[in-house]
C-alpha cells in the first residue's frame, strides 16, 4: 500500500514516537510511506525507507490547513497514494479535506481524551473510516463524541536493547522522562521529594516549565540532587540504570514512557489515572497526581524498602509487530488492498 501519515510535528512526544515506530515497521513490511509534518528534533529518527515532507500542518489556521490539504491532494492524484492516516486534531481536519478532494479513505488516531469536546474539534473523527483509540480509557472518555467507528489498538513497542538491573540502595536514583509541562505533574513530585539526602533525580525532557522547575528545585534546596538533562535519546539506558521511574501525569492516552518502563522492568511509582490503571489492571498502589502527601509517602517507602507500590504486568504492552498487524488490517479493510 501507499500510505500517508500526517502529524503536527516531529518534535518530542509520544505521538511522534508512535508514528516513527509504526512507519518503520510498515516500511519494513514493504509498504511505501510518506510522513507529513512541520518537522522537528525527532525527524532524524524516521526510517531511511520513510520519506518526510514538510508542510505547516501544525498551525491551527483553517486557511493554512486547507492549503495543506490541497497540496497533499495533488500528491495523491499525481503519485497514487491510497490512504491517509492522521494523528492529532488539525491533521484530522486536513485528512478529511484530502479525502473529500480525492476520494481516498482516511483514518484517524485519538491519542488522548480531548479536554475540549466541542463538536467542531471531533467532527473529522466521526467522518473517518475508522477512529483508532490508543486505549479503552480514551475510547470510553470520548464515547459521546465519536460514532461507532472506533477500535482500540494499544500502542506497541519494539524490544528494548536495555533491561533493568537492581540498583544499590544509596542513593536511590529516581528518574522522570517526559515533556516538562504542567499536565505531566513533575511540579508535584518536586514538592513531594523528602529532604533527607538519600536520593537523586534525573529529569529527561524539555518543555515550557523547565525554568520554573529549575527555580523550584533551587528553592527547595535540591539543586545538587536534581539534574535536568533536556531531551535525550538515551531514555532506555537511563531506565535500565536508575532505581525507580516517577510517572505523575494528570492525563495520558496510552503512556509510551510507562510502557517502555514496563518493558525494561524498572520499578514505577505512577498516577491513578484511567490509562495507567488500565495497564495495571486495577488501582491499588496508584496515587492521585495532585496528592502530594501520597507521593511523598510512596517515595519514602521506596527509599526505605526498594519496593514499588504496584507491579505492572509486561503483558500490558503489545509488541510493535502486534500493533502494526492491527493497523495494517484497518488499512486493508479501508482500501480493499493487501
Amino acid at each position: 500500500m501507499k500510505i500517508i501519515e500526517i502529524l503536527p510535528e516531529l518534535d518530542i512526544g509520544g505521538v511522534e514516537r508512535h508514528v516513527i515506530d509504526l512507519t518503520s515497521e510498515l516500511a519494513r513490511r514493504g509498504h511505501k510511506i510518506i510522513v507529513v509534518s512541520a518537522g522537528g528534533k525527532m525527524q532524524n529518527q524516521l526510517s531511511p525507507q520513510v520519506e518526510h515532507r514538510c508542510l505547516s500542518v501544525h498551525k491551527k489556521n483553517p486557511l493554512t490547513g486547507y492549503l495543506c490539504a490541497g497540496k497533499i491532494s495533488s500528491w495523491v492524484r499525481g503519485e497514487g497514494w491510497q490512504i491517509i492516516h492522521a494523528h492529532s486534531r488539525v491533521p484530522a481536519w486536513i485528512a478529511s479535506w484530502v479525502s473529500s478532494m480525492t476520494g481516498i479513505p482516511f483514518i484517524v488516531t485519538a491519542h488522548v481524551d480531548f479536554g475540549n469536546k466541542s463538536p467542531w474539534i471531533y467532527a473529522p473523527y466521526r467522518r473517518a473510516v475508522k477512529t483508532i483509540c490508543v486505549s479503552s480509557a480514551v475510547q470510553n472518555a470520548m464515547k459521546d463524541c465519536f460514532y461507532e467507528n472506533t477500535q482500540v489498538v494499544l500502542n506497541g513497542l519494539d524490544e528494548p536493547a536495555y533491561h533493568w538491573n537492581p540498583q544499590p540502595p544509596r542513593p536511590v536514583k529516581f528518574l522522570f522522562v517526559g515533556r516538562l509541562s504542567p499536565v505531566k505533574g513533575l511540579q508535584n513530585v518536586l514538592k513531594a521529594m523528602p529532604t533527607e539526602n538519600t536520593w537523586t533525580l534525573d529529569v529527561l525532557g524539555d518543555g515550557p516549565i523547565l525554568e520554573e522547575l529549575r527555580q523550584k528545585a533551587k528553592e527547595l534546596g535540591f539543586s545538587e540532587r536534581i539534574t535536568f538533562h533536556g531531551y535525550s535519546e538515551r531514555a532506555d539506558e537511563y531506565m535500565a540504570s536508575s532505581s525507580c521511574l516517577l510517572f505523575p501525569s494528570y492525563t495520558e492516552g496510552m503512556p509510551l514512557t510507562l510502557a517502555r518502563a514496563i518493558q525494561i522492568g524498572i520499578p514505577v511509582i505512577a498516577s491513578n489515572i484511567a490509562p495507567v490503571s488500565e495497564m495495571l489492571g486495577g488501582t491499588d498502589g496508584l496515587i492521585a497526581p495532585e496528592d502530594i502527601a501520597g507521593w511523598r509517602a510512596s517515595i519514602k517507602k521506596f527509599i526505605d524498602t526498594a519496593e514499588p507500590p504496584c507491579n505492572f504486568p509486561k503483558s500490558a504492552v503489545p509488541t510493535l509487530a502486534a500493533m502494526t498487524d492491527s493497523v495494517e488490517k484497518i488499512y486493508s479493510d479501508a482500501t480493499g488492498l493487501r
